[in-house]
């Protein structure tokens, strides 16, 4: 015969029901049975239930193992009977979670939502609980709350199905963000309200600031705002400010915000002492040269924050790659307060390996040539960010991340992981392109800046347009020997027309080959040097300048020359394309040796300065120079005139025509057309330029936009010994650049500010595609 021993309701022991349970005599379990299982496994009810087969229970023990099973959650309801020896479990599951349906929702999204429920315990096929959805419920409100939106509305509900399921659903109704009405600020006497609002990014209802979102409260912008504060008062010397509160207040209808923040600024506070506390590896002058504040200035956190991390990338340098130095100010009564820069190099560490990760083209070699850092030697924080630097100039990876990390089990060995994103670096392509001088460009060309990921540049091609016609074919191993010495060759044939490129009228043919040799001699400097040898061949065209008539009859038209050439070039610039930061330098230097058909020389200099604004590296000043200069020597009085310089332009100066400045040439006898430009032996160009974020484009490396002024002319001095600073003509204007999938795109709107009569301007000027 069965006997009740004790029925247990959900989430209720006996004890603290007051109800006096069925007296059963203590009994040995000679079995369990379980009853009313429908998804549930025995298996996992014998698992969370202690009692077992063969022990003796009394009604104290089995409400004990009756709790413990409730606490699997699993069931709404147990009863435990007793028939002789066998002890038998009558459960009711917990329904199931037939399906989950969100609607309502925009601002937070459906997948975050489910992962939130999922997180919860609240998914598909699971055991559903009510008081967790209540709880969830609740949740999801106060991040609509905290978002602002104080009227949103959250339902959830769960209807039952067949089978023990139910349908879970939750019906959203965002609302709409409160505004803020009014900002107050309580206390500051220092600084106004409108000097510290601007520090915000909320703003009070306006239309502008409807229309940006700005009036719109949140309150993870609102602690933004006030950290922006703290740190705006810390950076002035405030020690002691504090932000005493911040009332939100709503209005009725929820759809207005007041906020009022109570602040008290304390005594704006002077340095009275720096002082150096600590090991010192590297001597105290040497770090006080580091430390640019002295007794008397206002004390900044920003100002010691960037103190600290310079002293500890100081001592970077000697290896100690995970020193800490933390700027410590004691206030006085004074209102001054002496740092203390607390000082603790740790070991010096040493690195075990160099690693590298992404280079799914490129060989581990390419890159482990370009490290300064070494496997074995003292870890030093300036050859490892150089190292990256380096391989960020290859032009071979999109972006370069470098991660310092402690070796388990070692306090003085560390790993330095480098991970590359890898971006296209050559072409198979066939290609069109325009550009206002050249006219329609034809091309077809393959090249290979990291030829089968060895580093090497191998590329040809054949290029076509109205006015050149050209074909190509180079060579280049970067690292011929392992000390970083290159060699490369080329082979080239070129066939120009002047006339189409808007200058004097003769066409020209050039045939050649150079071969040519680098040699780093620091870091960041290299000196190139080489030989060649060009056959040129020059006819005339139907109207061809006297100047062109003249030198075909005194030195023929067909000429071979033999080049001896150099270049040296020193450069930090921080990437090879769109570069934001450093400099460039470079000198070359091209020389007509003697047995050559015609001897003279080339000579040109020139700069490109990059220096960023702000720390983003968006905003961005750029200065260039150009200077060239040519001639002959020997019984050459000259240099041969198809090897002049030209100016104006893109690239050049903008705002004029290209190639269009500079001397224009004589007429031949019968050419009723405007003289054509003949160019010079003196090149003296200039530019400075804004670089500014391209409007609606976000944070991009391949696009550029900048305001400009561009200054430069070329003279012959055959002509004028003394050439006039007032004939360099001006300009100014917008330009934007962007290397797109098909190739590069540039254009520029320029106005000329010294134009004289004859100067061939032109406003709109641009360039699609690229020449090899």
């Amino acid at each position: 015969m069965r006997r009740s021993l004790l029925a247990v309701a959900v989430g209720l022991a006996i004890t603290a029901t007051g109800i006096k349970p069925v007296l059963a005599d203590e009994f040995t379990v000679a079995d369990i049975e379980v009853e009313g299982l429908q998804r549930v496994s025995a298996g996992s009810v014998f698992s969370a239930f202690p009692v077992n087969i063969g022990e003796e229970v009394d009604e104290t023990r089995l409400a004990a193992a009756i709790k413990d099973l409730f606490r699997t959650g699993l069931f709404t309801d147990i009863e435990a009977s007793r028939d002789a020896g066998v002890l038998i479990l009558a459960v009711k599951e917990r329904p199931s979670i037939s399906s989950i349906e969100i609607d309502g929702n925009k601002n937070i999204e459906t997948d975050m939502l489910m992962d939130a429920l999922a997180g919860a315990g609240l998914e598909e096929g699971q055991v559903f609980r009510r008081a967790t959805l209540e709880r969830l419920e609740l949740e999801i409100l106060r991040s609509y709350i905290a978002q602002g939106r104080y009227n949103a509305r959250v339902r959830a509900s769960a209807e039952e199905l067949p089978r023990n399921r139910v349908a879970v659903r939750l019906d959203i109704n965002e609302g709409s963000v409160a505004s803020i009405q009014h900002l107050n600020i309580i206390g500051n006497s220092d600084f106004s309200d409108e000097e510290l609002i601007s520090l915000f990014e909320l703003r009070t209802t306006s239309w502008w600031n409807s229309i940006t979102n700005k009036d719109k409260y949140a309150r993870e912008r609102l602690s933004g705002d006030l950290e922006s504060l703290r740190s705006f008062y810390l950076d002035r010397g405030y020690l002691d400010f504090n932000v005493e509160s911040s009332q939100v207040s709503i209005s009725p209808d929820k759809q207005q915000v007041f906020i009022a923040i109570s602040l008290d600024e304390g005594p704006q506070y002077t340095i009275s002492d720096v002082r150096l506390r600590g090991e010192l590896i590297v001597g105290e002058e040497e770090l006080r040269k580091l430390i640019p504040v002295s007794e008397g200035d206002v004390f900044s956190r920003a100002q010691m924050t960037a103190i600290s991390e310079a002293l500890s990338f100081r001592l970077g340098r000697e290896g100690y790659a995970f020193a800490n130095v933390n700027a410590v100010p004691e206030p006085g009564e004074d209102n001054t307060a002496a740092v203390t820069f607390f000082i603790e190099p740790g070991k010096r560490a040493y690195v075990r390996r160099v690693n590298f990760g992404g280079n799914v083209s490129t060989k581990d070699e390419v890159l482990r040539q370009e490290m300064t850092q070494m496997e074995g030697g003292i870890a030093s924080s300036d050859r490892i960010e150089f190292s990256k630097t380096r391989l960020e100039r290859l032009g071979f990876f999109q972006s370069v991340d470098v991660e310092t990390v402690p070796v388990p089990g070692s306090d003085d060995l560390v790993d330095v992981n480098y991970s590359v994103q890898e971006q296209p670096t050559g072409s198979l392509s066939a290609s069109i392109g325009f550009s206002q001088n050249s006219g329609i460009i034809l091309g077809a060309a393959v090249s290979e800046n990291n030829f089968f990921g060895s580093g090497k540049r191998v590329s040809f091609g054949v290029n076509v347009s109205d006015a050149v016609k050209s074909a190509n074919v180079s060579y280049l191993d970067p690292y011929y020997t392992v000390d970083g010495v290159s060699r490369g060759f080329s082979l080239f044939a070129r066939e120009t027309d002047y006339e189409e490129e808007e200058i004097s009228s003769y066409l020209l043919d050039e045939y050649g080959g150079r071969l040519t040799f680098g040699y780093p001699t620091d870091s960041i400097t290299r000196l190139n040097f080489g030989v060649g040898i060009t056959q040129s061949n020059i006819k005339k065209g139907i109207f061809s300048a006297q100047e062109v008539e003249t030198f075909i009859d005194e030195e023929g038209d067909s000429f071979v020359n033999y080049f001896v050439f150099g270049n040296w070039r020193r450069s930090t610039l921080n990437r090879g394309v769109l570069p934001t930061r450093g400099y460039s330098h470079s000198l070359s230097l091209d020389v007509a040796v003697p047995g050559s058909d015609l001897t003279f020389y080339k000579a040109t200099h020139r700069t490109d300065f990059y220096y960023p604004l702000v720390d983003t590296q968006r905003w961005v000043v750029r200065a260039r120079t150009e200077v060239g200069f040519g001639d002959g020597y020997g019984d050459r009085t000259q240099m041969p005139f198809f090897e002049h310089f030209y100016s104006g332009g893109y690239g050049s100066v903008r705002g004029f025509r290209a190639n269009s400045l500079g001397n224009r040439a004589e007429p031949a006898v019968g050419d009723r057309s405007d003289p054509d430009p003949f160019g010079g032996n003196l090149l003296t160009e200039a530019g400075l330029e804004l670089i500014f974020p391209t409007p609606f484009a976000g944070d991009t490396r391949s696009m550029r936009t900048s305001v400009f002024l561009d200054a430069g002319q070329v003279f012959d001095t055959a002509r004028n010994f003394d050439p006039e600073a007032g004939e360099v003509r001006a300009s100014a204007g917008i330009s934007f650049q962007w290397i797109t999938a098909v190739g590069p795109l540039a254009f520029s709107l320029a106005k000329p500010l010294n134009d004289k009569t004859g100067d061939d301007t032109q406003v709109f000027q641009f360039s699609l595609g690229q020449t090899f």
